[in-house]
């Protein structure tokens, strides 16, 4: 049998029981397979939350949260309990797919898609270069794993250029962070469990979660009255109607909030002086700065009583702890990047940094981005490559061009660009220029209808898989998840894929087959044979992913794509030892590291990898000074410039402003493309504010034409006075097309990025404002 017979005959073997709990009855085990709680995790969002499902067949019929989950602790949302609509969807793909002439496409076997598309990239790598392919994704909610497995490909390809959801969303609030701790990958995160004062700025976590057990806390400090909660958000959303401070900020206009807000902590003396003088740089600077804001002009412009940011600032500036978080209400907004960085300037200049409560650097075991040196460009449009990401609105403007430069190739995982990146009309036209698309995804997604190959992957409780989302401060978990389901007919594991490109493009490394005897021996004989066959063999390390799952994979069984966590247990016993012996693993160097390894792949629940003290944050500081650098000098003149800026508050052709993709109970990105899923709201309706409702003379379940200078769409109104007037909201995760029972495709509610315009973003980000667009509405067929 061949190693990779052997790899997928483990895959679909019957599990041993060890990611299982049985349900016992009379005090012996029940027999029943659908009885069996199974340990998995939640894969909608970023918290990935543990839980445990039952299974008949291949359905998933009952989740539970899973109370020996180190972080969730059996909590989770209502979201987990129709996670079956995304393992059991029709659109699934099951064969390797091949685009034909006419645009329709044919099944072939493995061997010939493997074949071809390493011929096909391998073709343009040795004509014009590996640097004009760009890879996109690597994984989404719930999976990292096949970014890791991707570098292989890449290095065998010589790709240079990679990007990702982050870097339309998040990036700006990397190179903010870089600035202030001298790397783009240390961001801070909060202490919700234990802070006095827990602050929201663009976020609704109430929905969006981003800390364990969301909800829980939010409704800990709701019922607390030592503890205060702060939200800043135009609308009324779940968490700022539990907050004792809403700041109902004018949509767009945050930047002039945040900047009142700091202000006043430096007028009313409400600053740490002592923290600032000692742990920062750049603060008499800074102090001036914001000294010189007028603040009752702020407050103007971002529509908040004055004295009602007072009382807000006061809350925050005598709070004993704060914790905050950010999201895409501000990232994805006007004034985007200057915004992230004076989010962090409230924790900072009150001194809620490195203690409990407060705002704390994590150790990783993956960082969950890189970092770009000054001066790191596209290839193409010479953009800022922020965290080492092409920004996804520059994309286009590097395929449709005749620059010598343009990317001529894309292998795109785990992602949906077609339909998720800003004014999805301007990618349609530049993805069809493309010389060669390879689309690695569980489903048929609009992207994928647009590949020249689909390979199919297994679903995310068809494989190990994992994430690295995880930053808690004062301990650390990390859950490897075990697969609890057989691939769907032949799709494989992201890991296989890969090991199977790199040996069809001649990339495997020399030592392969050596190492692998080494892992059949014993773990001590393979560490000391990967030790020296890194030394002698460059391929080694440069593609470590598919060495460990070709070499040490087949001694995990079906955990075998679990063997790229080997790298990262290495990395941790190096990096912070001390740490992971804290969290109960002994020993030292390559034991500690191979202990550690073993832990994560046998601890189906997940596990607590590293404990430290707060203060230690300190030592992830990466500026040589060891401070904090508070002032950011390329921001100082947009921040300068809120002086004489007026917010836009209206626009004759276009008057309102929509917040594109907002989070709502019934909606999970794109994971989900089922649209029986939702119990609710499922067309994906436009809130719009009672006034302008009856201006427009449309009432609950009317439609609604939306039109931007991009597109039209139409959807339902939702009257709610949630929203304010002029502005209006749609859901993310609708206008995808799902086949229903007879096989017809249908586009179900509005696909938002028809009505994003590309140009309309951050100028040095290039963040798309999918928070403000703007619009104009008009009744439609009732």
């Amino acid at each position: 049998m061949s190693d990779a017979s052997a790899r997928l005959a483990a895959l679909r073997a019957k599990h041993d029981g060890v990611q299982t709990t049985p349900v016992e009855s009379n005090g012996a085990p029940e027999e029943d397979p659908t009885k069996v709680w199974h340990k998995t995790a939640c894969v909608l969002c970023s918290n990935n939350c543990g839980i445990e499902v039952r299974l008949d067949g291949r359905k998933i019929t009952r989740v539970r949260g899973d109370k020996a989950h180190p972080a969730s602790k059996g909590y989770t949302c209502e979201k987990a309990l129709r996670i079956d609509y995304y393992q059991n969807g029709r659109d699934r793909l099951t064969t390797p797919l091949r685009r034909r002439d006419d645009g329709t496409f044919e099944e072939v076997s493995w061997e010939v898609a493997i074949a071809e598309v390493a011929e096909r990239l391998g073709d343009i790598r040795d004509s014009v270069g590996g640097d004009k392919i760009l890879y996109y994704g690597g994984g989404g909610q719930g999976n990292h794993f096949p970014g890791a497995y991707a570098r292989s490909v890449l290095q065998t390809l010589g790709v240079k250029y990679r990007s990702n959801a982050l870097a339309q969303e998040k990036t700006g609030m990397f190179w903010a962070q870089g600035k202030m701790f001298g790397r783009q990958n240390l961001g801070a995160v909060g202490d919700f469990e234990h802070t006095d004062c827990a602050v929201f700025i663009g976020k609704n976590p109430w929905q969006s979660h981003g800390f364990p057990e969301t909800r829980n806390e939010l409704n800990k400090i709701r019922n607390d009255d030592e503890r205060k909660l702060v939200v800043m958000d135009p609308r009324v959303s779940e968490t700022a109607a539990m907050a004792d401070h809403h700041l109902r900020v004018r949509p767009g206009t945050d930047a002039w909030a945040l900047a009142a807000l700091l202000a006043i902590m430096v007028s009313e003396g409400l600053t740490d002086e002592r923290f600032l003088a000692e742990h920062c740089t750049g603060w008499d600077e800074l102090r001036e700065l914001l000294a010189s804001t007028d603040i009752a002009d702020c407050a103007r412009k971002c529509g908040i009583e004055e004295s009602d940011l007072r009382a807000a600032a006061r809350t925050m500036g005598n709070a004993r702890s704060m914790s905050t978080e950010e999201d895409l209400g501000v990232e994805m907004a006007p004034h985007s990047t200057l915004n992230s960085w004076l989010q962090r300037l409230l924790y900072l200049v009150t001194g809620n940094f490195a203690k409990a409560g407060g705002m704390n650097l994590p150790l990783r075991l993956a960082p969950m981005c890189g970092h770009s040196g000054e001066g790191e460009v596209d290839p193409v449009t010479g953009n800022a490559m922020l965290s080492g990401l092409v920004a996804c609105a520059a994309i286009p403007d590097c395929i449709d061009t005749d620059h010598p430069n343009r990317f001529r190739a894309m292998i795109v995982e785990s992602a949906n660009p077609l339909h998720t990146l800003p004014d999805s009309k301007r990618f349609r036209e530049a993805f069809a220029k493309l010389e060669c698309l390879v689309v690695i995804d569980v489903a048929m997604t609009e992207t994928a209808r647009a590949a020249d190959y689909v390979l199919p992957a297994c679903s995310q409780y068809e494989k190990p898989e994992a994430t690295f989302f995880a930053g808690e401060m004062p301990a650390n978990y990390f859950q490897v998840r075990h697969p609890i389901l057989d691939p769907l007919g032949d799709s494989l594991p992201e890991a296989e894929i890969h090991s199977r490109l790199v040996a069809a493009m001649g990339g495997s490394a020399a030592s392969t087959p050596a190492l692998a005897d080494a892992a059949q021996q014993s773990r001590q004989s393979f560490i000391e044979a990967l030790g020296e066959a890194s030394a002698a063999d460059p391929d080694v390390g440069a593609k470590l992913p598919v060495v460990l799952y070709d070499t040490l994979g087949p001694t995990l069984g079906d955990m075998a794509p679990a063997a790229v966590m080997f790298g990262s247990a290495m990395q941790a016993s190096i990096r912070y030892p001390d740490e992971v012996r804290a969290a109960g693993i002994e020993g030292d160097g390559v034991e500690l590291a191979s202990n550690l390894f073993d832990r994560l792949v046998n601890s189906p629940s997940g596990m607590i990898y590293s404990v430290s003290e707060y203060e230690q944050t300190w030592d992830r500081i990466a500026h040589p000074d060891g401070k904090i650098h508070l002032l950011i000098e390329e921001l100082v003149d947009e921040f300068e410039s809120l002086h004489d800026e007026e917010p836009a508050v209206g626009h004759n052709r276009f008057p309102f402003v929509l917040s594109a993709g907002e989070r709502r109970s019934s909606t999970a990105n794109d994971v989900i493309r089922d649209p029986e899923w939702r119990k609710k709201d499922k067309s994906g309706s436009l809130r719009i504010n009672p006034d302008d409702a009856t201006a427009l003379g449309v009432v609950d379940g009317d439609r609604i034409r939306i039109t931007s200078k991009r597109g039209e769409a139409e959807a339902p109104a939702e009257v709610t006075d949630t929203v304010m007037a002029g502005h209006v909201t749609l859901p993310h995760g609708f206008g995808t097309e799902y086949p229903d029972e007879a096989g017809e495709h249908k586009i179900h509610g509005v696909a938002v990025n028809e009505l994003t315009a590309i140009e309309d973003r951050d100028p040095l980000s290039l963040t798309p404002h999918h928070k403000h667009v703007r619009v104009a509405l008009e009744p439609a067929a009732r």
